[in-house]
């Protein structure tokens, strides 16, 4: 072999030892990076999403043009443009990894959002910086809604306590009309120039009157939850639009107290103020949006059903200016109990237990008379006699005034007769048996 073969030979020795010893390197770091502690939270193979926190959306515009509804147009018009629209929300189960559902149901044209987060609130419009968590969307930092569409983010490492206040932030690059709104509670979102859904408190915010597009907070957990769906008018949606509380927070708070509970018990409150089980009014009616508000939510094993004291009410103002039902729209005892009996239905099929809430009194107010007192008194005997339902949860008796049972008693009344106040609110929630909703 001459000089120069040596030379490669030698050479090709080199080159081929460093391969090796890079080779060993490299497997050595695999294996090395393998055994390192993964600091990550591990999904376990039974962790489900749960709700912890939703809402009713309704349609803005239909909210906006219906003459039992003051709407004061915003200053910048019906619409977000280069704002930043921040909002809380109250979670009723705790967990340590969350995502957040945006809504455009309702819109008529894409929704964009340019950026989004949560923290957890410090009271108005300020979060707690540290808590702070940039939303993405399978992995993007933006999302576009077709009108009709819903989205939930991807899930985010941040540890809530049920009851504690939160705070979602989305900023709109773009025009964006109102569109898909909710009415669950008040002086709780607020709207700032530019991108500020990092910062720590909005510069020149401005509180709105409605809530927008965040329709719900799910909890990722591997605990058997059962998840309660709160259906109804405003006597279910309660506080948030007369300043009373809300049975089903005070439901909420009654379950995390109560030492005998063998499962954690998340309550969302699906009440839309004014709805009615078989005509749209304010929101779809109830047969319509059963399907989506309640048995849509993540987790759902319970719903309570307390709806049609408008149903029976309105029946007062058929043919009066303005009002737009017709004779075929006259409920009576056998429709509204039909239409119950569909939810029961829906339900059941999707293996969730249902409880029935008798309705409540409502003498000396324009919904009452003779004939709608009697078809409530029929719609309760019926929900009374129920054998097909996991539940009766009877309000009437709960509400009623003992001497005079066709009213509310006076000290659950919030002053118009008709819907309760903070005590007629409790009182409805101790006349849930909790253990039906451990089952």
């Amino acid at each position: 072999m001459n000089l120069v073969s040596r030379g490669l030979s030698r050479l090709r020795e080199v080159a081929l030892a460093h391969w090796v010893a890079a080779l060993c390197l490299a497997v050595l770091a695999v294996g090395v990076q393998a055994v390192q502690p993964d600091h990550r939270p591990k999904q376990s193979a039974d962790a489900h999403w749960v709700g912890s926190w939703a809402v009713a959306p309704l349609d803005f515009r239909e909210l906006a043009a219906n003459p039992a509804v003051a709407h004061k147009p915003a200053p910048g018009g019906d619409q977000f443009r280069g704002q930043t629209l921040r909002q809380q929300l109250a979670p009723t189960l705790g967990g340590e990894r969350i995502r957040i559902r945006f809504s455009n149901r309702f819109g008529k044209a894409p929704l964009r959002i340019a950026a989004a987060s949560v923290a957890r609130s410090t009271g108005g419009d300020a979060i707690s910086p540290s808590t702070l968590r940039g939303l993405r969307f399978g992995g993007r930092g933006s999302l576009t809604l077709a009108p009709g569409a819903e989205a939930w983010s991807d899930g985010v490492d941040l540890k809530i306590e049920a009851g504690q206040t939160m705070a979602v932030s989305a900023f709109f690059d773009r025009e964006t009309p109102y569109g898909t709104v909710h009415l669950l509670s008040v002086d709780t979102s607020w709207v700032a120039p530019g991108n500020a859904v990092a910062a720590s408190k909005l510069q020149g915010a401005t509180t709105l009157p409605l809530n927008h597009i965040v329709t719900g907070l799910d909890v990722l957990t591997t605990k058997s939850v059962r998840t309660v769906v709160a259906f109804g008018d405003s006597i279910t949606a309660g506080g948030g639009e007369s300043g009373d509380g809300a049975y089903p927070d005070m439901l909420a708070t009654r379950l995390r107290d109560s030492p005998q509970a063998a499962h954690e018990v998340s309550v969302l409150n699906a009440g839309i103020g004014g709805n009615r089980l078989l005509v749209d009014g304010i929101g779809p009616h109830g047969l319509s949006r059963f399907a989506r508000d309640v048995l849509g939510q993540s987790g759902v094993t319970h719903t309570i059903v307390l709806l049609g004291t408008n149903d029976i009410g309105r029946s007062v103002f058929l043919g009066a200016p303005g009002n737009p039902d017709t004779v075929h729209d006259l409920p009576t005892a056998e429709r509204i109990t039909d239409g119950l009996q569909q939810l029961v239905k829906q339900a059941r099929a999707k293996g969730i237990k249902v409880l029935l809430g008798t309705v409540p009194p409502f003498r000396n107010t324009p919904y009452w008379n003779e004939r709608n007192e009697a078809m409530r008194n029929a719609v309760n005997r019926w929900i009374r006699s129920r054998h097909d339902v996991d539940g009766v949860i009877d309000f009437d008796a709960a509400l009623r005034d003992p001497a005079d049972p066709q009213a509310l008693n006076p000290q659950f009344d919030n002053g118009d007769h008709l819907h309760p106040n903070k005590a007629g609110h409790a009182a409805m929630a101790g006349a849930i048996d909790l253990k039906e909703l451990q089952e």
